[in-house]
């Protein structure tokens, strides 16, 4: 098939390497910020806050790489097991599926003549019938599913990546003024990930910073106050 003179302009919306990458950089970033500044405001000592950091960061990364593979695994198996229901109908009533896909065409606007013959010219390949049900009945395209592994690999080294942005600092000294060193790192991180998605989307470039640093610093806000009020408990 020719190549479209639009397919340079689309992007690829079917895997889940993207999802799980945005995801990952985000959750490490926040979370890890979250962690610094709670113990940063239970007054934690420099080498506790760090080494603290760099349990978040491990922790975090494997579990959401774990989760992300168990999640498309399980996503997967499933679509796969409708999949060969879908093919065994194909097989054993070849006649009511055709049925079924000609309805489809009528509800798209298309006469029941032209609706019936597209319905058994698709048909006439086992592959592009169970394709064209797949994609209709249960919105999936058999052929791109996306990959656990790619998935969790993205998870892991995104969130990673994103819970060392806050982190850096307090590699560089153990002084408590590293607390707001943190919190700017992770402004300019969030603001890095408001512009990534804003254009991959085609959104507003300001309206995403502004969501994604705003989310930041208010829960960075939230989670120091609430560590000022439990460092006298926990005496960290």
């Amino acid at each position: 098939m020719a190549p479209h003179r639009y397919d340079d302009h689309h992007r690829d919306v079917t895997g889940g390497g993207v999802r799980a990458a945005v995801f990952g950089a985000s959750d490490g970033l926040v979370s890890n910020v979250l962690l610094i500044v709670g113990l940063a405001g239970a007054d934690a000592s420099g080498p506790t806050v760090r080494a603290a950091g760099v349990a978040g960061l491990l922790a975090g990364a494997i579990s959401m790489a774990a989760g992300e593979y168990v999640s498309v695994r399980a996503q997967n198996d499933l679509v796969t097991r409708e999949l060969e229901k879908e093919r065994q109908a194909l097989a054993d009533d070849p006649e009511e599926e055709t049925n079924e896909l000609a309805e489809v065409y009528i509800e798209r606007g298309m006469d029941s003549k032209q609706a019936r013959e597209m319905a058994e010219l698709v048909m006439q390949n086992p592959e592009m019938a169970l394709e064209v049900h797949a994609r209709e009945e249960l919105g999936v395209a058999p052929n791109e599913l996306a990959s656990p592994f790619s998935s969790a690999a993205w998870s892991f080294f995104a969130f990673a990546i994103g819970a060392l942005v806050p982190l850096m600092p307090w590699f560089v000294s153990s002084s408590s003024v590293m607390v707001w060193f943190s919190v700017a790192a992770a402004v300019l991180g969030a603001a890095f990930i408001g512009v990534t998605l804003a254009l991959a989307t085609g959104h507003s470039v300001l309206r995403g910073v502004v969501r994604h640093v705003g989310i930041a610093i208010a829960a960075a806000a939230a989670i120091y106050l609430v560590g000022g009020a439990l460092g006298g408990v926990l005496e960290l």
